[in-house]
């Protein structure tokens, strides 16, 4: 049996013991090792999580050196027309992408209007029930 086998994170006796010890050495220790036993299975996911986030941030670095002096640094595998192609689709998806954006915008404007016609139409119903029933306008509320 190997060492990561007598120390992964789960009840062994192993772990128990350097818990122990680490409680009577100094009890942060023993905590850290408690921590281990318990959650010590969701290291990797969170690792994994970690370094995806890293990538993702640094990645948006990277299309800052796309041309002008360091466009030495942009030939990813040393075929041009290879290259070229890629250039001219992340174009195209880019060219999509603003698209896209616009017509969001275009939706969340005309989702805007429709809600607010429909709070307008809602407050119109409810003035001229209010009228209805004798109770006249309210002050600083426009008649409809």
């Amino acid at each position: 049996m190997n060492q990561s086998a007598l120390i992964r994170p789960d009840w062994t006796p192993a772990t128990i013991a350097l818990m122990v010890l680490g409680f009577v050495v100094f009890w942060p220790l023993g905590l850290a090792m408690l921590a281990y036993i318990i959650f010590g299975d969701r290291l990797k996911n969170f690792k994994k999580d970690a370094n995806d986030t890293v990538d993702g941030m640094f990645a948006s670095c990277r299309g800052k050196f796309r041309g002008g002096r360091h466009a030495a640094f942009r030939s990813a595998t040393g075929n041009v027309a290879f290259d070229d192609w890629r250039d001219a689709e992340l174009a195209r998806l880019d060219e999509e992408r603003r698209k896209l954006d616009e017509m969001r915008e275009e939706f969340d404007t005309y989702s805007r209007e429709l809600r607010r016609a429909k709070d307008q139409e809602d407050f119109d119903r409810f003035m001229r029930e209010r009228r209805a029933k004798g109770q006249g306008d309210v002050p600083g509320f426009p008649a409809t």
